[in-house]
């Protein structure tokens, strides 16, 4: 009687948009009273359900003093709570809107998608009835009128038939239908009706945005208005924009259209500031970005700045950072100090990166790689500060036998040993062959195990151990020499070397235990030429080929656990990532890399050798047979702010500076994600 509006509304809406208490399943209260009296002198002079209402969104959010913020304590919530806090996202806004329309006569229901064609999220919304449902934006005043928001593209896409793209209406009387909440999926508490067909357009536009800017001052706090402008790979303009902030909804934010894998440029201007992001969106789903304003440099420390540049890319979320560092970016020297904060953020990045898929590999106790499985059984002993922890891995015996052979070898290898402190780790060699530890797809597998349990259990990469019994002592014969850049030390008990040899060993701790009357295929004879080839080649070389030998007389092939007292004598040394002297001998397993030098695919090949010492400032290579390398260098290993000399061969090669770069630190840690042994600068040299 009192709303001229309210007088015409059908029975059949009033008793299911109007009387009803609540619309959703938030808290139950009466509102009603209240909300009329609050709201009756903002619609006194409307003339018009649509007046009423847009009167309404205008100035009742600013009346109760409730706008959108995310800090909201849940997402349903009623009148009262969203008033407490003075504040509410979608759904509490929406809520509210529709209560306060139904208190003064208008039909209104919370209206919403439970997800975005565009993968975006979900969004809430108000309609009102006007002899029509209309729509508008919840505490989002748009003076031309209803039917308006800046959803309205959004939802011209949405899919009737496809549940989680459709668009729903609350509704009181039960339709067969549910309304999606998307905080208590699967709940049927709550009727609706679907009213896709009044938003969806056949003719939506097909080149929808796909990449979307949310820009904050830091992580979690408000977002900033910023001039936003995307750039081709050739910095010029091809889009302008504002970003959204203050009131406006998570999901109002601003998108750009760029085509996936071709390389972008974001610049974004805030009060005079001007920083820079590289994009590579690789995905064809579109992506948002959330980014943090303080996180990003200015432009110009970009331009002359490594650091600075790393920085930008790594503010770059990683659904659209392109997968290197873009040249562009890289500017001027590092210093040491910049080359050990660029190491941290690239591996902090790298890890963030993969710690779901490392740490999914540590609980099922599996790693897979080109169709190889290494299965291991996992002990731990003692205790470590986090980043300390040893890695003691142990390969079990057996060889070319049935699978069940080896995998009571297995069974029984995790119980030979017991470490001081560490994870002591027996795998399961993949295959049930004679040379089961040294085929060549042992080592990535090796690779991935250490990063796994540096990256995700604390393991310090100078703290890592190698040994193995019968079978998995050939193992440690071969895997030591051409891994021996990855281990603290390692030990061989009662194995067979096969055609391997130890000039590897050079920086790598290795002791030998064999039984004196292990004399199947002459084991025991062959440890003892080993302990003296050993023993010559530390004579030869005062510091290297450190090692430490038992062969215990009147034991055969079991030698009743005594090998044991090698692992309190491993455990003694750390890892020498940057050794002065490196002897680098190719085995029938070839690699690229070994401790600070590497080479090309063509140039490793069996039986080529590479001499290379330090010292001081001067570099020293003797190879008879490689022609070219790489020389991966630290300050860990020389001074790069000073001069380098290099001699090959006894003739000068080089002779200069040898800058420290993110690109250097970038493809080191591509190749080995290991932060002690990464290179920060790289000189190719020529034999």
């Amino acid at each position: 009687n009192e709303f001229a509006w309210a007088k015409d509304v059908p029975e059949t809406l009033f008793f299911n948009d109007v009387l009803p208490y609540a619309s959703l399943d938030e808290t139950r209260e009466a509102w009603r009273a209240e909300f009329l009296e609050m709201a009756r002198p903002i619609v006194a002079s409307s003339t018009s359900a649509t007046e009423a209402v847009q009167a309404l969104n205008k100035e009742f959010f600013n009346h109760i003093n409730v706008h959108y913020n995310t800090g909201r304590k849940r997402p349903n919530q009623s009148p009262s709570e969203s008033i407490e806090q003075n504040r509410a996202t979608c759904t509490g806004l929406s809520i509210i809107l529709v209560d306060v329309c139904r208190a003064v006569g208008i039909p209104a229901r919370v209206v919403g998608t439970p997800l975005w064609t565009n993968m975006r999220g979900n969004h809430t919304w108000t309609e009102v009835w006007d002899e029509a449902w209309y729509f508008t934006g919840s505490d989002e005043y748009d003076a031309k009128g209803l039917n308006r928001g800046w959803f309205v593209n959004d939802a011209s896409k949405a899919l009737e038939n496809e549940p989680r793209h459709a668009i729903y209406a609350s509704s009181w009387q039960p339709s067969g239908l549910h309304f999606p909440m998307v905080w208590a999926r699967g709940s049927q508490s709550v009727a609706a009706v679907n009213v896709t067909a009044r938003y969806a357009k056949s003719d939506a536009k097909t080149d929808a945005d796909d990449l979307y800017l949310r820009v904050r001052e830091g992580p979690g706090a408000q977002r900033l208005e910023v001039t936003a402008e995307l750039l081709n790979s050739n910095f010029e303009s091809l889009v302008t924009k504002l970003t959204k902030a203050g009131r406006a909804d998570m999901n109002d934010i601003t998108g750009f259209t760029c085509d996936p894998n071709q390389p972008f440029f974001l610049r974004m201007t805030e009060n005079g500031v001007t920083k820079m992001l590289p994009i590579l969106r690789s995905v064809t789903d579109p992506v948002t970005l959330d980014i943090a304003w303080s996180a990003i440099p200015s432009e110009e420390e970009t331009k002359t700045s490594q650091l600075a540049g790393l920085r930008a890319y790594l503010a770059t979320p990683e659904s659209a950072r392109p997968p290197a560092v873009p040249e562009v970016l890289l500017q001027g020297d590092l210093s040491e100090y910049e080359a050990a904060e660029a190491i941290a953020l690239l591996y902090r990045a790298k890890a963030e990166a993969e710690r779901e898929t490392r740490a999914a590999e540590l609980e099922a106790k599996s790693i897979t790689l080109d169709g190889k499985e290494l299965k291991f059984l996992e002990k731990r002993f003692g205790d470590a500060p986090e980043g300390e922890r040893s890695l003691w891995i142990s390969m079990h015996g057996g060889g070319g036998a049935p699978a069940r052979v080896n995998d009571q070898q297995w069974q029984n290898q995790i119980r030979l040993y017991e470490p001081g402190e560490g994870f002591y780790i027996a795998p399961r060699a993949p295959t049930d062959t004679w040379n089961l530890w040294h085929q060549a797809h042992i080592d990535p597998l090796f690779d991935r195990m250490i990063e796994n349990y540096v990256l995700i259990n604390g393991v310090n990469p100078n703290r890592i151990y190698l040994m193995g019994y019968s079978a998995g002592g050939d193992g440690v014969y071969q895997l030591a020499p051409r891994l021996a850049d990855r281990f603290a030390a390692a030990a061989m008990m009662a194995g067979h070397p096969n055609e391997t040899q130890p000039y590897g060993l050079r920086n790598l701790p290795f002791a030998l235990f064999m039984g004196g009357e292990d004399g199947a295929y002459n084991r025991n004879g062959i440890a003892g030429k080993w302990r003296d080839w050993l023993q010559e080649l530390a004579e030869e070389d005062v510091g290297g080929y450190r090692h430490f030998v038992r062969i215990y007389p009147g034991l055969g092939h079991w030698m009743q656990r005594k090998d044991a007292e090698g692992l309190p004598w491993m455990a003694a040394f750390d890892r020498e990532p940057w050794p002065s002297k490196v002897v680098w001998f190719q085995d029938d397993v070839t690699h690229t890399r070994f401790y600070w030098l590497s080479v090309s695919e063509d140039q490793a090949q069996t039986g080529r050798r590479i001499d290379a010492s330090v010292d001081g400032q001067t570099i020293a290579i003797e190879s008879e047979d490689v022609t070219a390398l790489t020389l991966r260098l630290s300050d860990a290993l020389i001074d790069l702010d000073q001069p380098i000399k290099v001699i090959t061969n006894g003739e000068s090669a080089f002779e200069g500076m040898v800058p420290r770069s993110v690109r250097a630190i970038e493809a080191s840690l591509n190749e080995r994600a290991d932060t002690a042994s990464v290179a920060t600068a790289t000189l190719d040299i020529e034999l």
